[in-house]
C-alpha cells in the first residue's frame, strides 16, 4: 500500500512541486490536498502522514490536529518563531515530526560543509551569509540562512539571535570578529542561492549551492515522509534522513 500523503499548502510553489512529485513514485498517494480555508482535520483524517508548506501562522493548528490524529508530519514551512520551534519540540513528543529549512539534498551536503570549513580554517576568517530568492518570498532571511548561520554560531560558540547582523546601513563602525553578517536579496524568479563566505586579509573561501528547480525540495521532502513514518515519536532533520549525523 502507498503512503497516503497530506499537501497542506497545495496550491503554493512548493505544494504543487510536491503534488508533481508524488505522482511519479508507486509508493506515495496524494490523499488529500488542502490550502488556506480548507477542512484540514478532515483531509488529514485519511492520510497516513502530513507535509506542510504552507504559513507559520498555521503552525498551531497543523500540530494540534497531526497529534490527536497521530500523524506523521513533515514541516517546510519558514518563519517559524522560537516560541513555534518550542511548540513543535512538544508536539515530537508524541509523534515523529522532520522539521528542515531545507530539504535539498545538496543543500544539506552545504551544510556539513560549512561547519567542516568553520572548523579548519577557525576565527580568523570573518562569516558572511548571502541568500538570493524570488521576487515573491515574504520571509527573510530564508530558512536556510538561517541554517547556515545557526551552524556558524555554534561552531563559534556565538548566539544566533545576538550575533548575526542582518544587513549594514549607515556608519555602523568596523565589523568585529564576533558578528555573523546576514544578507537576503529578493528579485526575479530565483529558486534559491545560498552563499557562506569566510574571509581573512589575504584570501576567501566561498561555499555556494544553486538551486533551479523546486523539485529538489519536494523530492528531499517525500523521501523525509517516507523515512520519518513509524519511527519512534521525536524531532528529526534532514541530517537525520540522509544519515549525516
Amino acid at each position: 500500500m502507498p503512503l497516503k500523503l497530506h499537501i497542506n499548502g497545495s496550491k503554493g510553489r512548493m505544494g504543487q512541486a510536491l503534488i508533481t512529485c508524488a505522482k511519479e513514485s508507486a509508493e506515495l498517494a496524494v490523499g488529500a490536498a488542502t490550502d488556506m480555508g480548507d477542512d484540514f482535520a478532515a483531509a488529514l483524517a485519511k492520510c497516513d502522514a502530513c507535509i506542510d508548506f504552507s504559513h507559520h501562522a498555521a503552525l498551531e493548528s497543523v500540530l494540534a490536529a497531526c497529534v490527536a490524529g497521530k500523524k506523521t508530519l513533515v514541516i517546510g514551512t519558514t518563519g517559524i518563531s522560537d516560541a513555534g520551534v518550542a511548540r513543535i519540540r512538544e508536539a515530537a513528543r508524541i509523534i515523529p515530526i522532520v522539521y528542515s529549512g531545507n530539504y535539498s539534498t545538496g543543500v544539506n551536503t552545504l551544510l556539513w560543509l560549512t561547519r567542516k570549513a568553520a572548523e579548519i580554517l577557525g576565527p580568523d576568517f570573518d562569516l558572511e551569509v548571502v541568500e538570493m530568492h524570488h521576487r515573491m518570498k515574504k520571509d527573510a532571511p530564508s530558512g536556510t540562512a538561517k541554517m547556515l548561520a545557526e551552524t556558524l554560531a555554534d561552531v563559534r560558540a556565538l548566539q544566533y539571535n545576538s550575533d548575526v547582523r542582518h544587513g549594514r546601513f549607515g556608519d555602523v563602525g568596523a565589523r568585529t570578529s564576533e558578528e555573523i553578517g546576514m544578507h537576503a536579496i529578493r528579485g526575479g524568479d530565483v529558486v534559491g542561492d545560498h552563499t557562506v563566505i569566510f574571509a581573512t586579509p589575504g584570501e576567501r573561501v566561498e561555499l555556494t549551492h544553486k538551486a533551479s528547480s523546486r523539485e529538489i525540495f519536494a523530492r528531499g521532502a517525500l523521501r523525509a515522509a517516507q523515512w520519518a513514518h513509524g519511527k519512534p515519536a521525536g524531532l528529526y532533520d534532514m541530517r537525520d534522513v540522509l544519515g549525516l549525523k
